[in-house]
């Protein structure tokens, strides 16, 4: 996975986003099922702003334009007058429907929000973070996973292990030779005790993203 591909997943427009979820109601009413790596980085970011616009009480869409476009382009229902509480179950449905997460994967990314954002000033610092992690987590699992990562969908069990191994000695090894790679590792752990999530939630988020980037179009020669 490049870094040119990975940023692509963060950096989308608000017209992707209407494409994305406008194709996700189709698929949803055709009774098939669809979802790429941009699709479930959108949303995480969507549930970000859900949880932000429950627990701060915001109701301004217009300062949450991703959770604005997905509440009308899926028409979700305001529950008890309030923003963000059924636009949070939706889209941890969507989380258990297409890419087989559990209630613990929002779960933590709740308690992660709660811990650091107390205000709405908070939301942007707290979300540049994020993004700083995920891309560089995800460049630095490349890295070290290498050729491993190019293995079959289908050993899905194996590449679980590997990433799960992966994981682990980005959180605890301390002996790495190469020191572009160690400063690395050192980034993610700092981002990651600002951002509290456990060692199994960046494993499960970690193989679901190379899992998705396996789906995704290969590009031509020359177009790259």
């Amino acid at each position: 996975m490049t870094k040119k591909t990975y940023l692509c997943t963060a950096n989308y427009t608000t017209m992707g986003l209407f494409d994305i979820f406008l194709s996700r109601k189709k698929a949803n009413e055709q009774g098939g099922k669809t979802g790429g790596m941009e699709d479930f980085m959108t949303l995480i970011r969507v549930y970000f702003q859900a949880v932000m616009a429950a627990d701060l009480h915001m109701t301004n869409l217009a300062a949450l334009p991703d959770l604005r476009v997905f509440k009308s382009t899926l028409k979700v229902p305001t529950v008890n007058n309030r923003l963000g509480v059924g636009e949070k179950q939706r889209v941890n449905k969507m989380m258990k429907d297409i890419y087989e997460m559990d209630d613990s994967f929002t779960q933590e990314i709740e308690k992660s929000i709660r811990r650091r954002c107390k205000n709405a000033q908070d939301v942007q610092a707290y979300m540049y973070q994020f993004q700083g992690f995920t891309q560089e987590l995800m460049m630095l699992t490349s890295n070290l996973m290498k050729f491993k990562i190019r293995m079959p969908s289908f050993f899905k069990k194996a590449i679980y292990t590997m990433t799960e191994k992966t994981i682990s000695d980005i959180f605890n090894k301390n002996d790495y030779s190469d020191p572009s790679v160690m400063k690395a590792v050192v980034t993610v752990r700092q981002l990651n005790q600002k951002l509290g999530f456990s060692q199994q939630w960046v494993t499960h988020f970690v193989y679901r993203v190379l899992m998705l980037a396996k789906k995704e179009p290969k590009p031509q020669d020359g177009n790259a």
